[in-house]
């Protein structure tokens, strides 16, 4: 045994009980006036094992002091904070920064928000938030990876580097934080897209939809896994020990610590798993969950489990090991709470380029982008130009909106010779007729209209689910009396989500959706309204046309009648089209881009070969840019039907006008079976398409063949 797990082994054995369960749990300040205000300064006297939501190294290094110096063991506390796409600089949410589809830009965004983090005294955060989701109906889908299992694997991968660094054995130091991969697992299948609502799927979605973000997560070594809120097929997951010990620790061998999320062990009562908090509290242990967060369970519940012979002592022993052995990873026995002052300037360049590449050009009619430097007046309009709060999206952590750019102030410095007039023109969900009368007199006077509609930050992430994710409709009136004016109309869309309102973005002369996109937000817009930079970033998720769309995604199973607008008795809806409005990866930009061939390196193959796949991609506009080509895999004929399209490879090329590159792919025989597909399993003999493009729309894709052979 080493000396780390000596002094393990010393702590666990010296601990009293309550100690251990104080180890075992996780306190935060309540608001002001709420219920049973914990006392965290004789909480950390008493062995208390982790914070959560304190902030400000000044508090943190005072209360770390507390649990090294007063308690009676000295064991170091754990602080934590949720630095989903930012810490003090903002980054986009995740969902937006999804468009870049660009791992090292996710891993660099995590690895700056870590540093920021650290030096404020956090040393585990709870993200990335890796739950693939199909609803845009569903408030988190902001906070995660969009609607792709592989890309999402891709994600959870740069993520848990950019947290933890590159070596999985040794997540702590100055400058990294400890990842937790949320919500294990298909929080993102919520049915109705309800937050917290009940989830109920197939065991082949499970497998090949939910879980593989996650196993690639562990693969790459990531510290802790926070079970989700819900239920799958009526078993709370953070009560299920056949997914959390069965599947996490003795299949994937999973060893970090499995943290609750918020009050969810309590909440097994209201599941209706357990009838009062001892019974949940041993469901929860006796299940894998190392922590319980903030609902007191395991303190107030499990001494009397244990009593009635529903957990052991050894059970809780083991979850202490966890949770002291995490500490040691986080270097926290052998930081002293020394107060460390961070000379490193604020990552305002990282930010900008993330908003920037993040940002999706849906639309652009007659060329109306970008926008000339020299001319008549810009009038922006809306409800959201102003706002730097809104700016900085969902779970912002430490951002402080007066450090955030908003599009008016942008638009400014960007266009110093153009006047830039503003008038909100209504309120966010309600009309307000002097504010319109402003806006379309403005409006009737610019040589350009810049209208930046959409949602606030508060009607994304948790506890925002909507059962009509659309643009508010005072928005859409104002939208349509503004573009009765026949100016030309620039459609700036802030959301956490996609939003319908079909009939309005067909009639804009161009359309950006930039979500949130963080501190620098502003700047981003106008620099690609400018032209001083090319949108390249491609949409995550499938865009519906309607509501009754939805869920929707591109990796549909084929059917047995296919959709024909010719024959009713066929997979389609008889008052709205089933294609999206617009599909997975598209994105425009100020250029056209055109893919030539896709050549596998061998036309056939054996069962254990993987193929390279070279595809070559050319500039057929006038203007340098990016793109991402995007690779996807089809079994036209298989023993359970396949997907349509899966996405398997993503590679971006930098082309000046008229350049061409030639892309690699290297696809492993894993690559061309179903996500999540047993160990040792191999592909089909038969033929395997694979196919090309710049999103998942059948009319783009180039396509080629390989043939798998018996081996």
């Amino acid at each position: 045994m080493n000396a780390s797990g000596t002094r393990v082994e010393q702590l666990v054995a010296a601990m009293t009980l309550r100690e251990k369960l104080a180890q075992l749990t996780m306190l935060s300040p309540l608001p002001p006036g709420a219920p049973r205000q914990p006392d965290l300064e004789a909480e950390l006297r008493a062995g208390l094992g982790s914070i959560l939501n304190v902030v400000g190294r000044e508090r943190i290094d005072a209360l770390q002091r507390i649990a090294r110096r007063e308690s009676r063991l000295g064991v170091p506390c754990l602080f934590s904070l949720d630095v989903v796409h930012g810490h003090r600089t903002i980054f986009p949410v995740p969902l937006g920064e999804m468009c870049a589809f660009d791992p090292g830009l996710w891993e660099a965004t995590a690895a700056a928000a870590a540093r920021e983090a650290r030096r404020d005294g956090i040393a585990l955060t709870f993200a990335p938030m890796l739950d693939v989701c199909r609803d845009p109906r569903w408030g988190r889908i902001a906070e995660g990876p969009g609607e792709d299992p592989w890309l999402a694997s891709l994600f959870a991968r740069a993520k848990v580097r950019g947290f933890q660094g590159a070596d999985p054995a040794s997540p702590g130091g100055p400058d990294r934080l400890g990842a937790t991969a949320k919500h294990f697992v298909a929080y993102g299948a919520v049915t109705g897209g309800r937050d917290y609502n009940t989830v109920d799927i197939s065991e082949r979605a499970l497998r090949s939809v939910y879980l593989p973000p996650f196993r690639a997560a562990v693969e790459e070594g990531v510290a802790a896994i926070m079970p989700a809120f819900i239920d799958l097929s009526g078993e709370p997951m953070t009560g299920s020990r056949a997914l959390l010990t069965g599947l996490l620790r003795e299949t994937w061998n999973f060893d970090g610590v499995l943290v609750s999320d918020y009050n969810a062990v309590a909440e097994l009562v209201a599941h209706g798993v357990a009838s009062d908090i001892p019974e949940a509290a041993a469901l929860a242990l006796n299940a894998g969950v190392d922590i319980d967060m903030v609902a007191n369970a395991y303190v107030d519940g499990l001494e009397e489990a244990i009593g009635r012979g529903l957990v052991t002592t050894a059970t809780v022993d083991d979850a202490v090991r966890r949770v002291l052995r995490l500490k040691e990873r986080l270097g926290l026995f052998d930081d002293e709470a020394v107060p460390v002052v961070d000379t490193a300037s604020p990552p305002r360049a990282l930010a900008l380029e993330a908003a920037t590449r993040s940002i999706v050009m849906t639309r652009n009619a007659k060329g109306a982008l970008p926008l000339a430097m020299e001319g008549g007046p810009i009038a922006v309009i809306g409800p959201l130009a102003s706002s730097r709060e809104d700016m900085l999206g969902p779970w912002s952590a430490l951002g402080d909106m007066r450090d955030a750019v908003d599009l008016v102030s942008a638009l400014r410095a960007t266009f110093p010779t153009r006047r830039v007039d503003y008038a909100p023109g209504s309120r966010l969900e309600s009309s307000d007729e002097p504010a319109l009368d402003a806006a379309l007199e403005l409006a009737g006077a610019a040589e350009t209209v810049v209208l930046c509609l959409g949602e606030v930050r508060d009607m994304s992430g948790e506890g925002a689910s909507r059962a009509t994710p659309v643009v508010p409709a005072a928005q859409v009136d104002l939208a349509m009396q503004v573009l009765a004016l026949g100016r030309p109309t620039v459609l700036v869309l802030c959301s956490g989500r996609p939003l319908v309102a079909t009939e309005l973005y067909a009639r804009v002369d161009a359309m950006l959706v930039t979500w949130f996109l963080g501190s620098e937000a502003g700047t981003a817009i106008a620099r690609v309204l400018a032209g001083e930079a090319s949108p390249s970033g491609r949409l995550p998720v499938s865009w519906p046309a309607a509501v009754g769309q939805i869920p929707i995604h591109y990796a549909e199973l084929p059917v047995g009648r296919p959709a024909s607008a010719t024959d009713r008795f066929t997979s389609r809806y008889i008052d709205a089209p089933v294609r999206p409005l617009f599909a997975f990866g598209h994105g425009l930009a100020y250029t056209s881009f055109a893919i030539d061939e896709v050549t596998p390196a061998r036309p056939a193959i054996g069962p254990q070969d993987g193929v390279v796949v070279t595809v070559r991609v050319r500039n057929t506009g006038p203007n340098a840019g990016r793109t991402a080509v995007l690779l996807f895999v089809h079994d036209p004929v298989a023993r359970v039907a396949r997907p349509v399209l899966e996405l398997r490879g993503v590679a971006a090329a930098e082309l000046a006008p008229g350049a061409s590159a030639t892309l690699s792919f290297a696809l492993t025989p894993a690559d061309l079976l179903p996500l999540g597909a047993e160990p040792g399993a191999r592909p089909e003999p038969g033929r395997i398409e694979i196919l090309a493009g710049f999103s998942a729309d059948p009319a783009e894709l180039k396509t080629a063949s390989v043939t798998v052979v018996p081996g």
